[in-house]
């Protein structure tokens, strides 16, 4: 339980963002949904996500660790794989990770494996997550760098280049 000295640890709007994109493009790298549901933090005094992967059918479960993600109030950030946003199933799926925050200085943000290990702590969230997503990943190079135009001649005083 928190007090009223400190505050829940939550995470941002900023945050919340990149980890429903984090389960987006898990579920379009894997072809497969991947749910992120964050875990309020009333009972903890801080929030965390999860990433699980609903099992299909013919899945074993006693070869992976199994949880259970989504219902009526569950947090689920993202485009939930291609699922129904209006579903409020009960998921039972394949446990890949949580991220939960932390207020141990400086770390943030602590890392759980599927044993339910701390494997990794950081001070920022994209140094936990297996792909880069920030804004800048995806905006295009700038070549166009005044002061080196006549870098790419093969030798002094010739501009342009010959195509055969």
């Amino acid at each position: 339980m928190s007090t009223p000295d400190a505050p829940e640890l939550v995470f941002t709007t900023e945050e919340i963002e990149i980890l429903g994109r984090t389960a987006d493009a898990l579920s379009a790298y894997l072809g497969r949904a991947v749910l992120a549901e964050i875990v309020g933090a009333e009972e903890t005094g801080f929030e965390w996500v999860i990433f699980a992967m609903p099992l299909d059918k013919n899945e074993d479960e006693s070869e992976f660790t199994v949880v259970q993600v989504g219902g009526a109030q569950a947090r689920i950030v993202g485009n939930r794989g291609g699922l129904d946003p209006k579903d409020n199933a009960v998921y039972a799926c394949r446990y890949l990770w949580a991220i939960q925050l932390s207020d141990a200085e400086p770390v943030r943000f602590i890392k759980v494996d599927e044993e339910g290990e701390e494997v990794a702590w950081t001070e920022t969230l994209e140094e936990l997550l297996p792909f880069a997503l920030s804004e800048d990943a995806f905006a295009p190079e700038d070549d166009t760098d005044e002061d080196d135009d006549d870098d790419d001649s093969p030798e002094p005083g010739v501009h342009g280049h010959t195509l055969h």
